[in-house]
């Protein structure tokens, strides 16, 4: 049996919000516009994003999982279809709303419609895809009639200006040299958000319709040779391990340290990320699957930044896998970077716009830096 993506939508809360207009969502720091702001959205690309916050009042307007069923809900894979027929909902996030329980029930709570497995994948970026190489493996293998997976943030929670600390002025200026440096915790603020997305998986394709059949579904880890790069719930050590947010000696002191808020290492990141799940990732995919370069009519990369464009294209040049740049497609400056959701939104938006015909072959590159992993899959237009 096969497995075909008959359906996907997105769902971005609120309006869009500018780069000028950024602060005045989520807040100043100490009162005091951001001195890095414009550096670092000068590197990312990110010319508006959308956050689940009220600019009004700064209240949340809507839960991850209020997210992910917002995108659940704009599914319409057949005349007739309701909520209640879904056999499988398969979700993915970073950062559920909360530890326990799982954030396919919480989303599950939020859509209704009747009993269902509801299953949930943890990690970063990866979390989405993850969840959707498990639905994928329901329906091929014939276990449930069809499966829906999502993928979801809520990162503005994390972003709120009372959230963040203060900015060290010697690193501030560190930013035009070190365009990496963007990655670090206090300046993390100015690269995420929020949105989600959701596919509808079945076991053959919809008459009268596009469609995508997911040929392959291939996810690796390097967390065997690589230490954490991205995490949030600890603190890194000098000697690259990390202390969980559990083992300090009071919740006091954890909360102190920011054990709860999402960092990175922006050296081990600039100088690791691409030439792993690039270079020492992908060609093994290549051997496997007798892929071409010339044989990808869209490559869909998520990245987190513009900054690392140039950097993926010049890897895969490398590799002998060079894809010109008119057959990318990416829409992070008009949805900024949505992590686990983003490939969701990327599909999304490519699915509706026109541009697919039959036979086109899609490769999706999803990298997570959490401690080095990445996703590939292959899509052919149906």
């Amino acid at each position: 049996m096969e497995a075909y993506i008959t359906d996907i939508a997105a769902y971005l809360p609120n309006q869009a919000v500018s780069n000028e207009e950024m602060e005045k969502v989520l807040g100043l720091v100490n009162d005091l516009p951001s001195r890095t702001k414009k550096i670092i959205l000068r590197n990312n690309g990110i010319k508006q994003r959308y956050y689940a916050i009220d600019p009004a009042t700064g209240r949340t307007t809507h839960t991850n999982a209020g997210l992910a069923a917002e995108a659940v809900k704009r599914l319409n894979p057949y005349e007739g279809f309701r909520v209640s027929d879904i056999e499988l909902l398969s979700c993915g996030t970073s950062a559920p709303d909360q530890f326990m329980p799982g954030h396919a029930s919480m989303v599950h709570g939020e859509v209704g419609g009747a009993a269902c497995e509801a299953v949930s994948t943890a990690g970063i970026c990866l979390a989405g895809i993850s969840c959707l190489k498990y639905a994928c493996m329901s329906v091929a293998l014939g276990l449930t009639a069809n499966g829906v997976a999502t993928g979801s943030e809520q990162s503005s929670s994390f972003m709120r200006s009372r959230m963040c600390g203060t900015v060290d002025p010697r690193r501030a200026e560190q930013l035009e040299k070190q365009p990496a440096l963007a990655f670090e915790a206090d300046f993390l603020r100015w690269m995420l958000s929020d949105g989600a997305g959701a596919v509808f998986i079945a076991p053959k394709p919809a008459a009268g319709r596009l469609n995508l059949k997911v040929d392959w579904l291939e996810i690796i880890s390097h967390a065997d040779e690589m230490e954490t790069c991205m995490y949030a719930g600890a603190v890194k050590n000098d000697d690259g391990t990390i202390t969980g947010w559990r083992e300090f000696a009071s919740l006091r002191e954890s909360v102190e340290a920011n054990s709860l808020l999402v960092k990175q290492d922006a050296k081990l990141l600039n100088s690791e990320i691409i030439p792993v799940v690039v270079s020492r990732s992908l060609p093994r995919y290549i051997e496997k699957y007798g892929l071409k370069p010339e044989e990808i009519d869209w490559f869909l990369p998520h990245y987190s930044s513009d900054y690392f464009r140039r950097i993926i294209y010049d890897h895969l040049k490398e590799i002998d896998f060079e894809i010109p740049e008119e057959r990318w497609f990416s829409n992070l400056a008009e949805k900024g970077n949505t992590g686990s959701a983003s490939i969701y939104i990327i599909l999304e938006e490519i699915f509706r716009s026109g541009k697919l015909k039959k036979g086109d072959r899609l490769l999706c590159f999803i990298p997570e830096s959490g401690r080095f992993s990445v996703g590939y899959m292959m899509l052919t237009v149906v």
